[in-house]
């Protein structure tokens, strides 16, 4: 079948922008997929808000960001930031976020030959129907510095969600066994290297 040139012209546009529009940008210069614990992450999102701050979240096939069971968070930091400077960031929200989120539970574990904290956290909040959202997070903060002399802190990281009330309970009793193998797994596993 032949179509007039403007239409055809039109059809190429559209089939090589859809895959180009279901691409994510890499910043990071860490495509994925990152193997962790068994399972495959692929890159499913990112953001650079600001020049020196670049957030990437990985998911397992079949899942979004929008409403994941498990992902993997790589963040890079750089302009001198320190470890000590960006675990205390997120433990004052967590402080601050306990008054509305009674759920809030952290535990702040310090690798003194690495350099390395391990923040372990738990937040909760509800969905427009009102059932509960639990989410469980450890967050690997390491030193980072390139071969240009930028230096800051690299996150690697783990998170998990429950969704519905049934689920967020039945995740929660969960998490005494879950917690020390997934901390585990996360502090050996290999750092993601950004390249960019």
């Amino acid at each position: 079948m032949r179509f007039p040139l403007p239409v055809a012209a039109l059809l190429a546009i559209v089939m090589i922008a859809a895959p180009a529009a279901a691409e994510v940008a890499d910043f990071l210069g860490v495509p994925g997929p990152i193997a962790f614990d068994g399972k495959s992450y692929r890159l499913a999102w990112t953001s650079q808000p600001s020049q020196n701050y670049t957030k990437q979240e990985y998911v397992p096939a079949g899942q979004r960001v929008e409403s994941y069971d498990q992902m993997l968070l790589v963040e890079l930091v750089t302009g001198g930031v320190t470890v000590g400077e960006a675990v205390g960031a997120q433990v004052d929200m967590l402080k601050k976020r306990k008054a509305s989120d009674p759920l809030v539970n952290f535990e702040v574990l310090q690798n003194n030959a690495t350099k390395e904290v391990v923040l372990d956290f738990i937040l909760s909040g509800k969905d427009s129907k009102g059932e509960a959202i639990v989410e469980w997070n450890a967050y690997r903060y390491a030193p980072y510095s390139d071969a240009s002399g930028k230096s800051g802190v690299l996150l690697f990281a783990i998170s998990q969600r429950a969704y519905g009330d049934e689920n967020a309970t039945a995740f929660l009793r969960g998490l005494k066994q879950l917690r020390p193998g997934q901390r585990a797994a996360l502090a050996k596993a290999d750092l993601p290297k950004p390249t960019r």
